[in-house]
């Protein structure tokens, strides 16, 4: 369901991750070729989020275990959007499920 311009967009994003935890509050720095926000969250709190093509989301991060875990649900037409973020071999795998199709992407420490 995405098309091949932000497919294309998507693949040379360039995007870092910053993450930050004081007890239940994140800090999250997102910096991509596209733009640079910050986003503030606390488990289990419901918040507002823009993803980069400007797709608006609901919903809030939990711990599980040593994962993160997101649920949330796009307010356009209600489709829930899970992703889950977790260290692995010293990496951070990002794995998003929308409509029955997943994908991961790996980011790599600096």
């Amino acid at each position: 369901g995405i098309n091949v311009v932000k497919r294309k967009l998507a693949a040379h994003d360039n995007l870092k991750l910053t993450i930050t935890q004081e007890g239940n509050k994140f800090t999250v720095k997102e910096s991509s070729n596209f733009r640079s926000i910050e986003i503030v969250f606390e488990l289990g709190v419901t918040f507002n989020y823009s993803l980069a093509d400007g797709t608006e989301l609901t919903g809030a991060w939990n711990l599980e275990g040593n994962k993160l875990v997101g649920k949330f649900k796009r307010i356009d037409n209600g489709c829930e959007l899970n992703t889950v973020r977790e260290i692995i071999g010293g990496e951070l795998a990002q794995t998003y499920v929308y409509e029955g199709v997943e994908a991961k992407r790996i980011f790599k420490k600096e």
